[in-house]
C-alpha cells in the first residue's frame, strides 16, 4: 500500500525540524521531505488567507514530486489556517497539525497557572480560541505573544533569543512553584523548543515545558498503522527542500538533528 514512500513535513522555517526530530524517534524506518517556507516567513506574523495558500501550495508540491503518504503540517500558525482545507482537499492523506499542549499542561499544572508562549497568528486564530475556552475551567492560562522569537532562532541570533525569553518571561509573570506562580510553560510555536536551555535557565526548574513533537509523532503512527502504511524495513532518509536559503536550512538541520 505504498508503505515506502515518504511522510512530508512542513513549516514557515526551521522550526518543525523539532517535529521532525521528535517523528524520526517515533518513526526511525521512514523517509521524510522536509519543506521549509522560509522565503515566506515568518506565518505568524501573516494573514490566514496567506498562511492558507501557501500551506495548499506546499502539500500540492509535496504530492505531486514525492508522493507523499502522509502529512504533518509542523506549523501551529498553518494548522489553525489550513489543516482543515489540506484534509478536505486531500481526503485519502493522513494529515497530522499541531496545536499547542493546553491539554497536557492543564492536566500537569499543580498551581493551576499556565503560561502559553505563541505567535500572535496562533493565538488570534479561532482554533486556538477554542480550544483555550474548552480548558478555561481547568487551569488559568496566560497568553504571552512572542514577536521576534521565531525568527531570532530561525536566524541563530543567540544573544536575541536570550533578550526575547527573557523579556517574554518577565512580561508573563513570576514562574514557580508556589501558590499564584507559573508552573507550566506551552511552547506553542514549533521554533521554541530550540530555545528550551535558555528557557530552562530563565523559568527555573521547577517549572515544566511542554512542547508538541512527541504528541504529533505519536499520532503519525496511529494514522499510517491504522491504514497499513507503515515501512517496515526502510532507513530512516531525509530530504530538505526550502523556498529560502538552501545553506541556512542545512545549518539548521546540522546542528539541530545531525543531519
Amino acid at each position: 500500500m505504498g508503505s515506502g514512500k515518504p511522510i512530508g513535513v512542513f513549516d514557515s522555517g526551521v522550526g518543525g525540524l523539532s517535529v521532525l526530530r521528535a517523528l524520526r524517534r517515533e518513526l526511525p524506518q521512514e523517509e521524510f521531505v522536509y519543506f521549509s517556507d522560509a522565503g515566506h516567513a515568518p506565518y505568524g506574523e501573516r494573514g490566514d488567507a496567506f498562511v492558507a495558500e501557501r500551506s495548499r501550495s506546499i502539500a500540492a508540491k509535496l504530492l505531486q514530486e514525492h508522493r507523499i503518504k502522509a502529512l504533518v503540517v509542523a506549523c501551529n500558525t498553518a494548522t489553525a489556517a489550513a489543516v482543515h482545507l489540506l484534509r478536505a482537499e486531500h481526503e485519502h492523506l493522513p494529515s497530522v497539525g499541531v496545536e499547542p499542549a493546553l491539554k497536557p499542561a492543564a492536566h500537569l499544572t499543580r498551581t493551576g497557572r499556565v503560561a502559553v508562549f505563541a505567535t500572535r497568528g496562533t493565538l488570534a486564530s479561532a482554533k486556538f480560541r477554542a480550544l483555550h475556552d474548552s480548558l478555561r475551567s481547568q487551569a488559568e492560562f496566560v497568553l504571552q505573544p512572542c514577536d521576534g522569537l521565531a525568527a531570532a532562532i530561525e536566524n541563530d541570533s543567540q544573544d536575541e533569543v536570550r533578550t526575547l525569553c527573557r523579556l517574554y518571561a518577565r512580561s508573563a509573570g513570576e514562574f514557580g512553584s508556589a501558590a499564584g506562580q507559573i508552573d507550566t510553560l506551552v511552547l506553542g510555536c514549533t521554533h521554541y523548543p530550540f530555545a528550551v536551555r535558555v528557557l530552562e535557565d530563565i523559568v527555573g526548574p521547577e517549572v515544566r515545558i511542554v512542547e508538541t513533537g512527541e504528541p504529533v509523532a505519536r499520532q503519525t503512527r496511529r494514522l499510517l498503522e491504522r491504514r497499513g502504511l507503515l515501512n517496515q524495513r526502510g532507513q530512516a532518509q531525509v530530504t530538505l527542500l526550502t523556498s529560502g536559503s538552501v545553506t541556512a536550512l542545512h545549518q539548521a538541520a546540522q546542528r539541530w538533528l545531525g543531519l
